[in-house]
């Protein structure tokens, strides 16, 4: 048995422009001015800020905020959302021969109407997101729930994100991590370009 753990946003699809503008739409509710989308985008997977406190202005997320961003998100996480080049064909390659699951910090519902919409969430038979678990990433809660749902060994599974949350919780799990660059963030070191270096990177993993 073998595990290839996937984030979503910024790894398997290209959904910056939900994200934006359900930021910048609480933000404009709750009297703060719009933000620019890059800003949001470059900030937004740093696993060292507090992101209430960072994006609008309170130590904890409150529940107006909560209520604002889950109703525009919900309405409009599908607008202009598509697929990577290359993860269809990659999704193809690997659905035979490994347990495809995603690990992700948006909410497990919108992920799973996400993934349907552009035709890979039936690849899928785990879609974990926040409300799944305790501690989301970096915490290693989500990829540990994974691997004891499948009942498959930490040395037989691999993490795939673009963020330094995705390789942190890997690592806390003793999990193997490749972090991609075609996402939101933007590494100097220590990340691949593309969706065919991916694909090398698990064969090498798992030959």
């Amino acid at each position: 048995m073998r595990l290839i753990m996937f984030d979503m946003d910024g790894t398997l699809v290209n959904s910056s422009k939900a994200i934006t503008n359900t930021i910048n739409y609480v933000r404009e509710n709750t009297g703060l001015h719009r933000l620019e989308d890059n800003y949001i985008l470059e900030h937004i997977n740093k696993p060292e800020i507090n992101s209430a406190e960072f994006f609008y202005g309170t130590k904890e997320f409150t529940d107006e905020q909560v209520h604002l961003f889950e109703n525009y998100y919900n309405e409009h996480c599908l607008t202009d959302l598509e697929l990577y080049d290359g993860i269809a064909t990659l999704l193809d390659d690997l659905k035979n021969d490994f347990t495809l699951a995603v690990a992700t910090n948006a909410n497990s519902q919108y992920a799973k109407k996400m993934l349907d919409y552009v035709g890979i969430g039936s690849l899928f038979p785990t879609i974990l997101g926040y409300d799944s678990v305790t501690n989301p990433k970096p915490h290693p809660e989500m990829v540990q729930k994974i691997l004891d749902k499948h009942n498959i060994l930490n040395t037989n599974a691999q993490l795939i994100g673009d963020s330094l949350k995705d390789t942190m919780a890997a690592t806390k799990a003793n999990v193997d991590s490749v972090l991609v660059n075609w996402g939101f963030s933007d590494h100097k070191e220590d990340a691949i370009e593309t969706v065919e270096e991916l694909e090398v990177k698990i064969i090498e993993k798992f030959k």
